[in-house]
């Protein structure tokens, strides 16, 4: 990586505030990350609906089960972004190789569960690593790092919760009074009517998915932030990013 080039000021940092940078990214490339990841998302969240008739709760495990895939938009986004490039969906196509493909079933598989995924994940996707090499800069990466990277993933799970739970609350909360009780009935004993059920599903995957959107470029950022901390640990980039600009 061209340490002269990036845009963002390295310096050591705990792992709490390099979160705080990846949201602050979030924030300055906000039209780049969506306007990306967008279209993406909507595709493979078109394709999750249409299996709605199967198993009501399938399009839901399908959004959740290919989230480490959809972040690798969003982690190429965010490489750029550190060097202060915005990003267009042509420029995501060019790249659709690096983006889309490389160890894809890797990632939706076993590695689908790992408690620190966006922290790690720029070591493949980024760095290109492989096999034992990926294992050991991995090893080195999480070394004092573990608890971190769990908490981020763990603060992530439980406000995706939390907000999932919430666009679904407000259909109750807006319901006319004399209405709530038959709200509430509809959320919870519908399987028994086909229409009333599909809603239902619907519903519940629509707010999911719409949660996803919103707050997975978050997730991703702040997991990318954690890796440049750690790496700024590793390798002094702050002194070197120092040095090149006293001497540019």
């Amino acid at each position: 990586m061209r340490v002269d080039g990036l845009a963002v000021v390295l310096r050591p940092r705990s792992q709490g505030e390099a979160c705080d940078l990846g949201l602050a990214m979030v924030r300055a490339q906000a039209g780049s990350i969506w306007r990306c990841f967008t279209p993406v998302f909507l595709a493979v969240a078109v394709l999750a609906l249409c299996t709605v008739d199967l198993r009501g709760w399938l399009p839901l495990l399908i959004i959740f089960w290919l989230k480490p895939w959809l972040d690798r938009t969003l982690l190429f986004v965010m490489s750029r972004a550190v060097f202060g490039q915005s990003t267009r969906w042509r420029d995501v196509w060019q790249a659709r190789r690096q983006v889309f493909g490389g160890q894809f079933l890797r990632t939706i598989l076993w590695r689908r569960f790992s408690p620190w995924r966006a922290y790690t994940q720029p070591v493949e996707q980024l760095e290109g690593q492989r096999g034992s090499a990926r294992r050991q800069r991995v090893a080195l990466m999480l070394n004092d790092n573990r608890g971190a990277a769990t908490a981020l993933q763990t603060a992530f799970v439980h406000a995706e919760a939390v907000l999932s739970y919430g666009l679904i609350a407000l259909l109750w909360w807006f319901a006319p009074e004399n209405r709530n009780d038959d709200v509430m009935n509809w959320l919870l004993y519908a399987n028994g009517h086909d229409t009333a059920q599909l809603l239902r599903d619907l519903l519940f995957s629509a707010s999911y998915m719409a949660v996803v959107l919103f707050l997975e470029p978050f997730y991703v950022a702040a997991g990318f932030a954690m890796y440049l901390n750690r790496r700024v640990a590793l390798e002094a980039w702050d002194i070197e990013q120092e040095f090149r600009r006293a001497f540019a």
